[in-house]
């Protein structure tokens, strides 16, 4: 049996929820490929990782992995993961959130969560755009950018998703692409062993709603885009700002050692069950 094969009837509910409903070429397979091989080599156990996440193509995800999994309402995958990690602690609790779902409905969410520094592995899938509900522009959303809501062009300017994480406090952010896969086998892990809030985002395709609109071509072509637009991190100090516009910069932005709140707060419960203990109010 090969690695391949055995990852498969390990993580997946393979004789339950499949075939998948994201469509052919879809980056969400190749972020879910991505996410089970960093698990797998965490060596955590099935019982003791949360996959939680939200409404869109990106929430689909937790139904279609072997662990403890939540699906929840849109834009509020990380309130639900806040209040899991706070009951349990030990749990490696890890959000599958997309653009949409994290920084506009869920923004407010998702600064708090870098703010209070929440032992919680975000991964963010940034395909620009809505896909499941219909090809709507997004935060993300390119400016000038085609979509069903701005069909003359976006004319308002994208959030950068991993430079709000670090301007608002996370302790790890990074960012890959859906074509560098091995790299992003690479920041997934890291982000989930990394104490504090760590957010991964993954520049992805959606050759149906975005792609398609905007002359980008199918999955391959828009691969191909991000290949030949990405600069890793370490070789961005070497060229100039003309060379960067327009470029994707990809590796970690930040790792960095910050007060954790799960620890704080937990250090708080123990002073408040000593002073209950001692009868004292």
């Amino acid at each position: 049996m090969s690695e391949i094969t055995k990852l498969i009837h390990k993580y997946l509910r393979h004789d339950k929820q499949f075939p998948h409903v994201w469509c052919p070429g879809c980056g969400n397979g190749i972020v879910l490929g991505s996410l089970v091989r960093a698990i797998d080599r965490t060596r955590y156990s099935k019982d003791e990782i949360v996959l939680v996440s939200g409404i869109g193509c990106s929430g689909r995800l937790p139904v279609y992995v072997d662990f403890n999994t939540v699906h929840t309402t849109h834009g509020r995958a990380l309130t639900f993961a806040t209040g899991i990690k706070l009951a349990n602690p030990k749990l490696q609790v890890i959000v599958i959130m997309g653009d949409g779902d994290a920084t506009a409905i869920g923004g407010n969410h998702f600064i708090h969560a870098a703010r209070r520094n929440l032992d919680l592995t975000a991964i963010i899938i940034n395909n620009s755009i809505y896909g499941m509900t219909g090809g709507q522009y997004s935060p993300t959303t390119p400016y000038g950018a085609l979509a069903t809501t701005a069909p003359y062009g976006n004319i308002e300017h994208a959030f950068s998703i991993a430079e709000l994480a670090v301007t608002a406090g996370a302790s790890m952010v990074s960012r890959g692409t859906t074509y560098h896969a091995s790299l992003l086998d690479d920041l997934i892990e890291t982000a989930i062993g990394k104490q504090g809030f760590s957010v991964v985002e993954v520049i992805s395709h959606c050759q149906t709603q975005y792609g398609r609109r905007n002359n980008m071509g199918g999955a391959v072509e828009m691969l191909r885009w991000q290949k030949e637009n990405s600069v890793r991190i370490r070789q961005s100090s070497e060229k100039t700002p003309e060379e960067l516009d327009g470029k994707i910069s990809i590796g970690v932005l930040v790792n960095r050692e910050l007060p954790v709140y799960t620890q704080l707060y937990g250090q708080i419960r123990e002073k408040a069950r000593a002073k209950l203990t001692a009868g004292e109010r």
